[in-house]
């Protein structure tokens, strides 16, 4: 449970910006995003290696 402490005068706006931080750290939003459609062993493997593949690029494009 997310429990927010909002002090006295606090505007709400500020209270609900807290909870919505708080909320997208837990990573519930992205869990249910994943657990929609199952993917393979080899794709989940196959889009990291592809991922770094992209990184290691962008790294060496950096120092340039």
């Amino acid at each position: 449970m997310i429990v927010v402490p909002v002090k006295e005068g606090e505007n709400i706006d500020r209270a609900l910006k807290k909870f919505k931080r708080k909320f997208e750290k837990t990573g519930v939003v992205k869990e249910l995003r994943v657990r929609q459609a199952f993917k393979k062993p080899s794709v989940e493997r196959r889009e990291l290696i592809i991922k770094a593949v992209y990184k290691e690029q962008m790294y060496k494009t950096e120092d340039i």
